[in-house]
């Protein structure tokens, strides 16, 4: 099952993700992480990569397909694998297919999880870590029982500066502008399915399943 994982920050992609590394016994794939090996490892790619970075600069997508190229050329992508985190645009979602149409290995469904940006905004601001024990909370959907203060160690409970209104209202921003619009690029194609990421964990995976017909 080759499938490119699609959904908004704070939609639990990474969650379901692990339920369905588990299930079909295949690797998830993250540019972040493979950027990062191929930079610590020296690699050609990774050597051109480092030199953008160190400047400051965003990798380009030459770079990201062909780091991309080569690890789904591994044994371990034989029988499949999740892409998370990319494509993040059309054209890195076409250069992608041409990618795969050239390996003989086209991808089998665009998994998009969907949940409202009313939603998705409670649950990122909502978000508070203790300082002490980084047990995580949200004063939505999951409070302690005396505000501001862990119930495990007493540790005091922040906020991280990535998750104030401001800064995930631009996050969300860029993904609808950027992201979003691979969801009408894949269901163009006829490979998109799509799940309600609301509710628990499980039933939200067993709805996956059902879509990918498993």
């Amino acid at each position: 099952m080759r499938i490119v994982l699609l959904g908004a920050p704070g939609a639990g992609k990474g969650t379901q993700a692990k339920k369905l590394i588990e299930k079909y016994n295949i690797p998830q794939i993250s540019t972040g992480d493979i950027l990062r090996k191929a930079v610590a490892d020296g690699t050609p790619l990774g050597k051109e990569a480092k030199v953008i970075m160190d400047k400051g600069d965003l990798v380009t997508d030459e770079i990201v397909i062909g780091l991309v190229k080569e690890r789904l050329a591994q044994d371990d992508c034989k029988n499949g694998y999740i892409l998370d985190g990319f494509p993040r645009t059309t054209p890195q979602a076409e250069e992608l297919d041409n990618v795969l149409t050239t390996m003989g290995s086209p991808l089998d469904v665009a998994l998009s999880v969907d949940v409202a940006m009313s939603e998705l905004m409670q649950r990122l601001t909502g978000r508070r870590t203790c300082a002490g024990c980084q047990q995580m909370y949200n004063v939505h959907f999951s409070a302690p029982a005396k505000e501001g203060v862990c119930d495990k160690c007493g540790g005091e409970l922040q906020q991280r500066d990535d998750d104030k209104e401001a800064t995930i209202k631009n996050r969300l921003d860029i993904y609808e502008k950027s992201t979003a619009p691979l969801i009408d690029y894949y269901g163009n194609k006829g490979i998109l399915k799509s799940v309600a990421g609301v509710g628990s964990i499980d039933d939200i995976f067993n709805n996956i399943c059902s879509v990918l017909g498993s």
